[in-house]
């Protein structure tokens, strides 16, 4: 796993809702291919998620259309900007989420996916001791005549 912070990994900037805010708009809003979250803000403050998981369960359960506050995800997992994405994996996983919003200070920067950290992710972990001696690579020539650097 590369060991950088979140803060430098491509943070989305999905639209943000209010709690107030009808599923319906917010139905509409993560109709778009590029939001996959929406991140319900109370005058600047990070107080809830709303996912496609969330209006299908409501969908599912019933026929009415109430604020997003009466569905969204709560209390929600943040990270700050200078997580590592080692960290920000283990926090998804624990929490059992794909999207963390990424808050300082109670300023809210963005969200981050599943998808986004992937790539900065390894399933095998890789020790690397250094030695402080010279790497040697050997090569072959097309001869068959083995050089050394």
């Amino acid at each position: 796993m590369i060991e950088t912070n979140v803060g430098t990994v491509a943070i989305s900037s999905p639209p943000t809702i209010e709690p107030e805010t009808c599923v319906s708009r917010a139905a509409e809003q993560l109709r778009s291919t590029d939001v996959s979250a929406l991140v319900v803000l109370d005058t600047e403050t990070v107080v809830g998620i709303v996912t496609e998981s969330d209006i299908v369960a409501l969908v599912a359960e019933t026929d009415e259309r109430p604020p997003v506050s009466e569905i969204l995800s709560s209390p929600v997992t943040t990270v700050s900007p200078h997580s590592t994405v080692r960290e920000v994996a283990e926090r998804m996983r624990t929490a059992g989420v794909s999207h963390l919003p990424v808050v300082e200070d109670g300023v809210y920067y963005g969200l981050v996916s599943t998808e986004q950290i992937a790539p900065f992710v390894s399933r095998h972990k890789v020790d690397i001791e250094w030695h402080g001696e010279r790497t040697r690579v050997e090569t072959t020539d097309h001869s068959g005549a083995t050089a050394s650097n």
